[in-house]
């Protein structure tokens, strides 16, 4: 199904939608796999050693204490070069791999082959110092603020700990002095890692790390169930989705908190509709089927417990509310019932979560601290940028900064009147509400500021269980491998210094092409168009 194909109805775990019988991989095509794999493996490794001296390290770095590994923190262009190579080369694998799980193929990888696959390329990204963004500094600094008794919605690091804590040091400079944007429960996990870590700044990175690779494992589970129901191959959401490039540079070796925001929320979609029955447009509903009932609350508990990470997965309630008022008669009644309930749920899951943190409701206040940051890879940002050029050369002024806060405004409306569409058509049966999910929360990422290439997982990862056609996969794949290469890995500028990033990227280059000169003679299929028989 594309985005935009009409919805022909909704399937329960108990009776997914049948798919072609498929085949394994045969003996030429399992040593491809392996060749894949170990590429993507050692693109880890150059990926983890190039951390150590391009990566965004905390100010005071404990690599420079260690014997030879210091040696990559004092060549900081041949680090970068490092790293370099290892995003190519996780990147070619991944695109490799691909051919492998794509759907129509007579034979396929096996979703345990795929797990595999995904360990052998994580493992080394689980213990480097954090890549692409210096995000998780903050979330240490903002967690001890919690951990301290202080409010992290109305201080920010600098303010609440001081210039020189050793927690603030880490956090970028337009970071120090705003408050936290996140959810109450992440806050309050993350008080946890402080009162047990203190100001051990690498301890702290690890345990973000692990916290966040326990979304991770959640996407992992819940993608390739979802995709079973709506008749897409596990293997191939799992490809798209967990094995993605983005999830690997920014979830895993960036840290960001969208790991455990999405994956409670793909989970509690699971779960919430795993009881649910078969449901077509016309259809009588059957009668209430065992355990209906308290899956759909379940799901909901999940699913608020990934807005109290990060308010994005909020949306999915919407989206879910639909998929139960369409299981029930489909009538407008059912609709505001099963809006009802799940709001009802909602509320108590989260006031209970505010008090029971002691953090109260101050975070709502503070979800538009991202927007201080314009990001120049937002169409929105680039928008207002254009316009206060435009008012310079007409001698009107420069007015960027009031045209941001009026794009945003316009952005963020837009969005919402997307996501009603889709939620409308979704109930009327136009368009599997799932995906009206990854299309709504697609719109809101993108119309946003301060958008960043992470945060388009939110829209990826449940289209990937849902959106099956080539057309999506293709558009999809072009999107993630063109994004993972945008955020440079120590998560700065460079100061100016583009001949650093330029000098690197172009050793970098030449490596790459000897490595699939490698691939060429162990492998050579994989760099042949693929020609496997449909299934």
């Amino acid at each position: 199904m594309v985005v935009g194909e009409p919805d022909t109805g909704q399937r329960s775990a108990a009776s997914p939608i049948r798919q072609p019988e498929t085949a394994p991989l045969e003996a030429d095509e399992l040593r491809a796999l392996h060749v894949t794999r170990r590429f993507g493996t050692v693109g880890a490794l150059f990926l983890a050693l190039g951390s150590l001296g391009a990566g965004a390290a905390p100010v005071l770095n404990p690599v420079q204490d260690i014997a030879v590994l210091r040696l990559f923190a004092r060549i900081p262009t041949v680090s970068l070069a490092i790293a370099f190579i290892g995003m190519g080369m996780l990147v070619i694998a991944w695109l490799m791999l691909g051919r492998f799980a794509r759907p129509g193929r007579a034979r396929l990888v096996s979703r345990a082959q795929l797990t595999r696959t995904l360990i052998m390329w994580v493992t080394p990204l689980m213990f480097i110092p954090p890549l692409f963004s210096r995000d998780v500094y903050s979330y240490l600094a903002q967690s001890e603020i919690v951990h301290r008794g202080m409010d992290p919605y109305s201080l920010g690091p600098a303010q609440a700990l001081g210039v020189g804590d050793p927690l603030t040091s880490g956090v970028s400079n337009m970071w120090r002095e705003t408050p936290a944007p996140y959810g109450p429960l992440f806050l309050k996990l993350g008080s946890v890692i402080s009162s047990l870590v203190g100001e051990n700044v690498v301890a702290g990175v690890m345990l973000q790390r692990a916290l966040e690779l326990v979304g991770v494992v959640l996407i992992i589970w819940a993608l390739p169930r979802l995709a079973r129901r709506f008749g897409v191959e596990p293997a191939t959401a799992l490809w798209l989705g967990a094995a993605n490039p983005l999830v690997l540079f920014h979830l895993v070796a960036g840290v960001h908190n969208e790991a455990l925001g999405i994956g409670l929320m793909v989970a509690g979609l699971e779960l919430g509709i795993r009881r649910l029955p078969v449901r077509v447009a016309g259809d009588s509903p059957p009668p209430l089927a065992r355990g209906e009932l308290p899956f759909i609350v379940l799901g909901t508990v999940v699913i608020t417990l990934g807005a109290a990470i990060k308010i994005n997965a909020m949306i999915a309630l919407g989206f879910f509310g639909v998929m139960i008022a369409r299981r029930w008669y489909g009538r407008l009644s059912d609709l505001l019932k099963a809006a009802g309930l799940l709001t009802g749920v909602f509320a108590v899951v989260m006031v209970a979560l505010c008090y029971g943190t002691g953090l109260g409701f101050g975070w709502v206040g503070a979800l538009g601290t991202p927007g201080l940051v314009r990001s120049w890879i937002s169409p929105t940002a680039e928008l207002a940028n254009l316009g206060g050029v435009l008012g310079i050369a007409l001698g009107l002024g420069n007015h960027t900064d009031a045209l941001v806060s009026i794009v945003q405004t316009a952005g963020t409306i837009v969005a919402g009147l997307i996501t009603m569409k889709f939620l409308w058509d979704s109930f009327r049966w136009r368009y599997r509400p799932i995906i009206g999910l990854g299309v709504s929360l697609g719109a809101f990422m993108m119309l946003h500021v301060a958008m960043q290439p992470w945060w388009l997982l939110w829209a990826v990862i449940p289209l990937a269980a849902a959106a099956g056609t080539s057309r999506f996969r293709v558009a999809a794949t072009i999107v993630s491998a063109v994004l993972a290469f945008l955020a440079p890995p120590p998560g700065s500028t460079f100061d100016g210094r583009t001949f650093v990033p330029l000098q690197a990227y172009a050793a970098g280059i030449v490596v790459i092409l000897v490595a699939l000169l490698v691939v060429r003679r162990s492998a050579p299929m994989l760099l042949k168009r693929d020609t496997a028989p449909a299934a």
